[in-house]
Order: C-alpha cells, then structure tokens, then sequence
C-alpha cells in the first residue's frame, strides 16, 4: 500500500488512491462538484485539497448537521499536521465563533451559524482560500449554503461533496450555480480506478404478505376514503375514475389554495379544503397499515382521535372518528395480536447477523419514528442485540451531541443494532456496518443511495429491503430505481456539458453582468 507524502498530511496516514488523485487535481484547477460513492473517500478527497489551500489562507468546511461536523473535525484533525481545527455551531455565542473564525486554520460548522453571522457583520470570509460544501446537494433553495455562497470572495475555490445529487437536473444545475461550482467530477463503482476500492453490497428484496387483519382494516379504510373522494367529486374538486393518492390530493390541495388566495371563498372551496384533509389523513393511516403495521396505525389513530377532541381545529378529524368505517377499524385493533409481518423479518435479520459473526453491526432503518420505537422495543428480546435509537431533535427526540454520542457508542461496540430514521441517512461514519435494513422503500433515489451506503464500507455488506406485496412499498421501489437510474445518465450529460462549455450552468454564470 502506497500513502500519500505531503508536508500537511500525517505520514502513513492517507493511501493513495489514483481516482482521488485524479478528483484532488480537478478541485485544485475549478470549483467542482465532486460525486463520490459512500465509503471511497470524500472526506478524503476534502482533506486533500485542504492542505493544498492552507499555505494560501484558512479553509472553511460546511456540513449539515452537528454529527457531521464533529466527525469532519475528528477527521481533519487526525489526517492533518500543524493545523489548528477549529468546530463552531449554533448552541455558541456569536463572539466564540468569532475567536475561533479568528484563531483556527480550518473551522467546521454548520451552515446556518455561519450564515447568520456574515450577515450579521461578525466576520467576513475574506481571509478563506477554500470552501467545502459537504452533502452539496441541499444548496438549492434559501438553504444556508447558498448565504454563505453569497459571501463567497472571488478567487476562493469552492468544492461541493455529494454521493447522491438526484435525478432533477434543474436541481443538480441549481447546486451548481449557487454554489459557484463550474464543473463535475463523478465516479461509480463500475469506474475502472475505482472498482478495486469496490466492496460488495448485496441487496436482497424481502417480500411478505398482508395479514387478514391488515387487509380487512385496511378495506375499511379505503370504504371510507371512497366516500368523502365521492363528494369531492360531485363538487367538480377532482376528476371521476382517477386514481386518488397522496401526491394528487396534496396537487389538489395547493390548486384549492390558490382559489382561495384569488379571493374565492365560497362554500365549496371551504368544504373542499375540508375533505382535502380528511383524505391525506386515511391516505396517510392506509400506508401506515399496509406498510408499517399496527402499532404505528393505532399510535397515529390515538393522535387523529385527540385532535377531534379539540374544540378549535379538530373538525376533519371528528367527521373521520364518527364514520362507522372507522369504528369497525377501530374494532379490529382492539382485538388483534397480529403485527405486520416485515417485524418478524427484521427480528430474524438481526439475529443472524448480531450472532452470525463477532462484532457484527446491523442499521434498520424506518420512515417514522413510532415505527423506530416499536422496532426497538421489538429488538430488545433478540439474545446478543444492544439496541440503539438514533432519530432527530423534534417532539423530545435526541439532541445532536447525544445522537453524536450514540454513534460512537455504535462504533465502538456498546450497541451493535441502531434503529434510525432518516437522520442516520446522510454523510454519517458507520463504516463497520455488516447490514442495513430498509423496513419499507423510499421514493427518493438521494435517501435510497444513502441508506445504501451505511453498509459495504470496508467489507462486502448485505442491504435487506422489506417489499409488502401489493402496497405503496412496490410504488415507491419502482419509483427509487427509476430515479436512480435516471441520476447517472443526467449527470454523465451534464457533465460532458460542462467540460465542452456548452451547460445551461455556463450560460446562466455568463448572462450576469458580473460574468463578463
């Protein structure tokens, strides 16, 4: 094994790799878009340009989340020589971040810190030869990256890091332009300098069958959905014979909104509104039954319940707990034991996997937190399994310094299992991962690249993808695919855009008087 030799970079510390070499090299001529598989080094790659831009002035690394910006700190700090690291967030006064602005070579932050005090005057990125947007696909919209990008002096390279920038080429383009990015840099893991790096994840489709007590709620749920689609239907609201989802209802939703910002505020559109809601609430209790089970549906029925007690705002949860549909659905939870059949999956995944090989590490993952919770109540009778939940800070979830502490209690062995919503997705450093569950599809390719990646880091992993048998789950699979199929061959042509000069994100760059 060849290590890379450079005055700023720990000895024996960094291999070398030819396709990062090649990446370093692009960075170092053009701000660029760096497109990487999960686990083949962008960390490293970052690292690499950085110590190329110190002797130049200070380097500044943006990242999302405080978890991310605590493993970038580590990372930098133990691969780099004499460079003070500096980690700044929001939980910090505005002079603290100033003095470490002031004091360090490197600072890691979060972006809306940063944002929030070139706008307010604190500091200016003048002295900084170099930006990284770590997870660069979010620079689209008023995310906080984009403010920083508006600070950004001209001259300093700027360097975006993503695994999965989607499919939308508008968005792609978007990243590119806020970000001042001009070109990118995008390998695979089919690239013939990157397939040696290449560890194997094997993705195996687990497909189970509906319970009859699923499918007979789940029938009556749908009886009442019928209904009120009925009504809105003789309203002249949505169509007759279109298939009614939760997409459609939200479009139909935003078309009843724009009536009533035109000053149209009749009783149709007042009821229409009405029924809107009450739609993407059994909508929203159909996939629950169908794809997550009946501990979440009766958690989220207990919520729906609630809100009809109360007296201000309750009024379309009310007409859904007086339908008789929903007194018989309500008749089948109370008296059934049956859970969905993807628990018994994950509790037989698990327990192979925990007992099948010393040090084995497993990462469920589950679209909602009540799902987490039952999974990790469910785990906890598997012999050998140390169970962890990793979900976000809202409604007294973890704070980021106890997730950040969770997951190096994952990494060092005290939990083997973790149990995670979507906060477990992105950018996170849990290399020894032996298997990732998917207890149900997601229709983003972005999410679905990412969960991918938490496993076959630095040994082959298996993915497990639990597929409910004529549900939502085959929906919104086929849907991810497609997307990420998608992905590759946009970026491929944008790229080569790019390259000859000729991508709308030139054009658009040249069009602004300050290009010229």
């Amino acid at each position: 094994m060849t290590f890379i030799t450079h005055p700023r970079i720990v000895p024996d510390s960094v291999e070398e790799r030819r396709y990062q070499t090649a990446m370093v090299q692009g960075c170092l001529r053009n701000n660029t878009l760096v497109i990487l598989p999960t686990g083949l080094g962008k960390t490293v790659v970052a690292v690499r340009v950085a110590a190329e831009y110190l002797s130049s002035g200070k380097v500044l690394v943006l990242a999302p989340t405080k978890p991310l910006v605590d493993q970038h700190r580590e990372s930098f700090s133990r691969m780099l020589v004499d460079t003070r690291v500096g980690e700044m967030n929001g939980n910090m006064k505005p002079e603290t971040r100033a003095g470490i602005v002031e004091e360090c070579d490197i600072v890691v932050s979060t972006p809306q810190s940063v944002a929030n005090d070139l706008e307010a005057g604190r500091y200016g990125l003048t002295g900084f030869s170099l930006i990284i947007f770590d997870e660069a696909h979010r620079g689209v919209g008023n995310y906080a990256y984009v403010r920083v990008a508006q600070f950004c002096p001209k001259g300093t390279r700027c360097v975006g890091m993503t695994a999965s920038p989607g499919s939308d080429t508008s968005k792609i383009e978007e990243v590119c332009i806020n970000l001042h990015l001009r070109r990118i840099d995008i390998r695979s893991d089919e690239d013939p300098d990157v397939s040696p790096y290449i560890h194997y994840t094997f993705v195996n489709r687990v497909e189970v069958n509906i319970p009859q007590d699923i499918q007979d709620a789940t029938a009556l749920l749908r009886s009442m959905l019928d209904h009120f689609v009925s009504e809105m239907v003789s309203l002249n609201l949505i169509r007759p014979g279109w298939q009614v989802s939760t997409s459609y209802m939200l479009a139909v939703g935003q078309g009843l909104q724009a009536r009533l910002a035109r000053g149209e505020k009749t009783a149709v559109v007042y009821r229409g509104l009405a029924l809107h809601s009450i739609c993407i609430k059994i909508l929203h209790a159909i996939g629950l039954a169908e794809t997550q089970g009946m501990t979440p549906l009766r958690v989220y029925l207990e919520k729906v319940e609630a809100e009809a007690d109360q007296r201000e705002g309750g009024r379309s949860s009310r007409e859904i707990v007086k339908r008789p549909e929903y007194i018989g659905v309500r008749t089948i939870l109370d008296k059934t034991n049956v859970e969905h059949p993807k628990v018994s999956r994950v509790l037989s995944i698990v327990s192979r996997t925990v007992n099948g090989g010393q040090g084995s590490k497993v990462i469920v993952f589950a679209q909602y937190r009540d799902t987490c919770e039952m999974l990790t109540r469910k785990l906890a009778s598997v012999p050998g399994a140390r169970i962890g939940m990793l979900v976000g800070q809202s409604n007294g979830g973890l704070r980021q310094k106890e997730q950040v502490a969770l997951l190096d209690g994952f990494r060092n062995g005290e939990y083997n299992v973790i149990v995670s919503t979507s906060v477990g997705e992105e950018g996170l450093d849990v290399s020894s991962t032996d298997a990732v569950i998917f207890y149900e599809p997601v229709s983003s390719e972005i999410r679905t690249i990412q969960r991918r990646g938490r496993t076959g880091r630095k040994n082959d992993g298996e993915v497990y993808v639990l597929v409910a048998k004529g549900t939502l789950d085959e929906v919104l699979e086929r849907s991810s695919a497609e997307k990420e199929r998608a992905m590759r061959e946009r970026l491929e042509k944008l790229s080569d855009e790019l390259s000859r000069g000729s991508s709308p994100i030139v054009r658009k760059n040249q069009t602004r008087i300050d290009g010229f």
